[in-house]
């Protein structure tokens, strides 16, 4: 395989044997093993402990059954998965996702790409995903609610502030985060704040946790321009999705003084010229849980593109916000072609390797997701801090110390790509620093 050595291609092609069927998984790994040839050319006694082996290989991997009764009284089995990968830096930490697409791959690939992302933000924590292939679309309260509590009867054993805390991910909101936090004080009969993050402001969570990972990234971005000489005021911006991240992603962006033109949903895709009106697009999508085509029946100067390839719009920013591999190597050669500058990826591993690969080698500054959108799980670690604290703090506060851990986590990035003699490569400079971190906890505690 180009751009890993022969050591890293046996370990690779090792995991890809042991963990069959799990395609991306595989992409996760390899992205990570193919920038991690200088390290072990640098550092041998890591080979020879064989870190990367363990790194790939989860602590701890629960897979269970969650019957649960719609409102007609039909029974339904769901799987129920939690991946507790890596807990060198810290308690397992990582979101919970409730998808129809779920299964161990998606699940294990999340898990790995947090630990490395955890490692960046400098904080206490390990890294964990979690989720079911529970669809909570089209379903009532009182459904989502019985499906959480199965769901927590079996995971409850597993967690704790000092061993594992979930937040949120795709399909989890602050909706599932109470049905599943009331489900475990009932069991454990203790209020244990800690135990999960994106609480509701009134009962342990945190301000700025909803913003954090749209805020975050685009703090990311702000910074990869500065490092060229550039800012955000200005510029022409398409943002895809229009979930919690691509929702505060456009808001941040317009309020540094960017316009973004387009967001997305699985139907195709909005494209407002003026700029994209956040207010009317979280009425849309937050309160009213609709499809994005209802934004345009009430934005007479925007329309929908169903079926529409979002990438295909010109831009100067890009920024990939919804899910995984969205964003493949012919869409990276249109941005480029069309003039975008910059990307940064708002979601989890949304670009394609071959994605990737172009806008390297054309230069593009490139956020990859386990640094440009690390700002949710740092707020939710700061959400942690708070509970422990007995604390509460303020929204300008909790977004000073945000802001302030994206400026860092690029510095480590950009400072690293330098070291390993690759300047402006975050991709590589996010590998490396995380998993330098991590590999330096786990040869401290030995083989174990």
């Amino acid at each position: 395989m180009a751009g890993m050595d022969e050591k890293l291609e046996g370990i690779y092609s090792d995991i890809v044997r042991r963990n069959a069927g799990e395609a991306e998984f595989h992409q996760a790994a390899r992205e990570v093993l193919e920038s991690l040839g200088p390290v072990l050319a640098k550092r041998p006694e890591l080979a020879e402990m064989k870190i990367i082996e363990r790194i790939c290989e989860p602590e701890r991997q629960v897979i269970f059954r969650v019957p649960w009764q719609d409102d007609s009284g039909e029974v339904h089995v769901n799987r129920g998965f939690r991946v507790q990968f890596n807990s060198a830096l810290g308690p397992y930490k990582g979101g919970l996702r409730f998808h129809p697409s779920v299964y161990l791959g998606i699940i294990k690939f999340l898990g790995f790409e947090q630990i490395f992302k955890n490692a960046l933000t400098g904080l206490p924590i390990g890294g964990a995903k979690g989720g079911s292939d529970f669809d909570p679309k089209g379903r009532t309260d009182t459904e989502v609610m019985r499906f959480c509590q199965s769901f927590m009867t079996e995971l409850y054993r597993h967690l704790g502030e000092y061993r594992d805390v979930p937040a949120g991910d795709i399909g989890v909101g602050a909706r599932e985060i109470g049905y599943l936090f009331g489900m475990y004080k009932r069991i454990t009969n203790n209020y244990e704040s800690g135990v999960l993050t994106g609480k509701g402001l009134g009962w342990g969570g945190s301000l700025v946790r909803t913003e954090a990972t749209g805020y975050g990234a685009v703090y990311f971005v702000q910074e990869m321009l500065k490092a060229r000489g550039e800012t955000l005021d200005g510029k022409r911006c398409i943002v895809s999705g229009s979930g919690n991240v691509a929702i505060y992603t456009i808001d941040k962006l317009q309020h540094l003084g960017a316009t973004v033109v387009a967001c997305s949903d699985s139907d195709g895709y909005v494209l407002d010229e003026g700029g994209i009106d956040v207010a009317l697009l979280k009425q849309i999508k937050e309160v009213e849980r609709l499809r994005l085509t209802a934004y345009a029946d009430r934005r007479p100067a925007s329309r929908f593109v169903p079926g529409g390839n979002i990438w295909e719009i010109p831009c100067e920013v890009a920024m990939p916000s919804a899910t995984q591999n969205e964003l493949n190597g012919r869409d990276a050669a249109t941005l480029v072609k069309n003039g975008c500058i910059a990307v940064g990826e708002g979601a989890n591993m949304p670009t394609t390797p071959d994605g990737v690969k172009i806008f390297l080698d054309a230069g593009v500054p490139f956020g990859v997701g386990k640094a440009c959108n690390a700002g949710g799980v740092a707020t939710s670690a700061l959400e942690m801090q708070q509970n422990a604290s007995r604390d509460s703090w303020t929204f300008e506060y909790t977004e000073q110390r945000l802001a302030q851990i994206m400026r860092d986590i690029h510095r480590t990035c950009y400072a690293t790509a330098e070291t390993y003699g690759a300047p402006g490569n975050y991709v590589l400079g996010a590998n490396i620093a995380g998993f330098i971190r991590v590999a330096e906890a786990m040869v401290a505690f030995g083989v174990v």
